[in-house]
């Protein structure tokens, strides 16, 4: 009986092992089919580097590797060699263009205008008749008073001769004679009454525009047109203050037209003396001929001040100078890297600029990429 019982349970045992190991096996062979399928993807849609050449892997994908490797190492950049020049010093400065007179012709009177002597932007010359204002009641004041001098002259007489005869006391003459003052005196304030009632030109120059007419009627003080001497002409600009001792009179200086880019030449004749607290400029004027009227008051002009010239001057590019708040710096190439110089400046153009300390001949400084470069980084020149 027991040994029946052991056959029949055998064969419930034996099929239970039988099952587990195949799933063993089962998950093993999926295992390595899935494995597979990521090295055969892999291989397939993400390739090695070296093998996207192909066969030729060995030839364009050691030329490609080699390409970064001719251009060599670091940020490409353009340079300036330091090198020694003559530098004409000059002081670039704008300008305008001034009249050597100017003068609103005002009335000085109440009235109506009788004459008007004016001839739009014209010239005139000094002492010609511009403007009558009526006068008619100065001048009839004018003859009455001429008419009380002579009553007064001839009382002053008659007193005269009473206080030598002793007739009269001094006292009596003087009071006569104190009228006879006093109408001379109020007659000469008629007669420059009278000259303001008339306009004339106080110097040679060329009329401006006028909006009066004959019958228009003016105040005083009512502006009637303007009078300006345009030959010569004065030309003002301000110069900073480092180079106020360095400006004097009689210097040179060229003019250039803002409008048609002509250049002329111009003498200073008068300095301020102060220096503009606010700017630090010193305002400077010189005269131009104008012998044909090529500059016109209230013109733009630039100016170039030269004041000598330096031998041997360091000059860099403009766009090598970079401010700081401290002064400025340039970044110079050292053993194949950017190494910053603090440098001290002069003069200055639109193209270059005066080095006085920081710098020697024959220095190497960066002129392109100075934003994308930081000391210590490698560069590459890219310009001989």
């Amino acid at each position: 009986m027991q040994t029946q019982e052991y056959l029949e349970e055998e064969p419930q045992v034996a099929p239970a092992r039988t099952s587990g190991a195949g799933r063993r096996i089962l998950w093993l062979l999926l295992a390595l089919a899935v494995v597979a399928g990521l090295v055969f993807a892999k291989m397939k849609y993400f390739p090695a580097p070296e093998a996207k050449g192909g066969k030729g892997a060995g030839g364009k994908g050691k030329a490609a590797a080699g390409g970064p490797a001719k251009a060599g190492p670091g940020l490409p950049v353009e340079v300036y060699v330091v090198k020694a020049t003559n530098l004409a010093d000059a002081v670039a400065a704008t300008g305008s263009v001034l009249a050597e007179e100017a003068v609103v012709i005002k009335s000085e009177v109440a009235g109506k205008i009788t004459n008007l002597n004016l001839r739009e932007g014209q010239p005139v010359r000094k002492g010609q008749v511009l403007v009558s204002i009526n006068s008619a009641d100065i001048q009839a004041a004018l003859r009455k008073q001429q008419y009380n001098i002579k009553l007064y002259q001839d009382q002053e007489k008659r007193q005269r001769t009473l206080l030598d005869k002793e007739y009269i006391s001094a006292q009596e003459y003087e009071q006569a004679n104190n009228q006879l003052l006093t109408a001379r005196a109020e007659l000469g304030a008629l007669q420059a009454t009278l000259a303001r009632s008339t306009i004339r030109a106080p110097f040679d120059g060329v009329l401006g525009l006028t909006t009066a007419t004959v019958g228009t009627y003016v105040s005083p003080g009512t502006e009637i047109t303007t009078l300006s001497k345009v030959k010569p002409v004065k030309v003002e600009f301000a110069v900073p203050g480092r180079f106020a001792r360095q400006v004097a009179v009689g210097e040179a200086v060229t003019i250039t037209d803002e409008s048609s880019s002509q250049k002329y030449k111009a003498k200073v004749y008068a300095l301020d003396p102060q220096i503009d607290p606010v700017s630090r400029t010193q305002t400077v004027r010189a005269r131009y001929a104008n012998t044909n009227n090529e500059l016109r008051p209230g013109a733009f002009v630039k100016v170039n001040l030269e004041l000598g010239q330096t031998e041997g001057a360091l000059q860099v590019p403009t766009e090598a100078v970079v401010p700081e708040a401290a002064g400025y710096s340039v970044y110079l190439v050292k053993n194949g890297k950017m190494e910053p110089r603090k440098i001290n400046i002069g003069l200055r153009s639109n193209q270059l600029i005066q080095v006085t300390d920081g710098l020697a001949v024959g220095d190497t400084v960066i002129r392109t990429g100075i934003l994308q470069v930081k000391p210590g980084d490698a560069v590459q020149i890219t310009n001989k």
